[in-house]
């Protein structure tokens, strides 16, 4: 697995994971999938992932979309 799948398995996660606790204990929940979102759309344009930078760190094979 390299840094691309990760983060966007991340991501997908994370927004996954919102929209439950929205639906099962608060709509405000949901702010966590707009910064996932906000977050996602920034990358694409910038290249700059916080995550992407922590798991280069901890040595996991870069990727395309985030290269070494």
């Amino acid at each position: 697995m390299n840094i691309d799948r990760f983060v966007l398995g991340f991501a997908g996660t994370m927004v996954l994971i919102s929209v439950l606790l929205a639906y099962l204990v608060s709509p405000w929940w949901l702010w966590l999938a707009v910064f996932v979102g906000a977050n996602l759309l920034q990358s694409s344009f910038t290249g700059f992932c916080p995550l992407a930078r922590i798991l280069r760190r901890l040595g996991m094979h870069p990727g395309c979309a985030f290269p070494g």
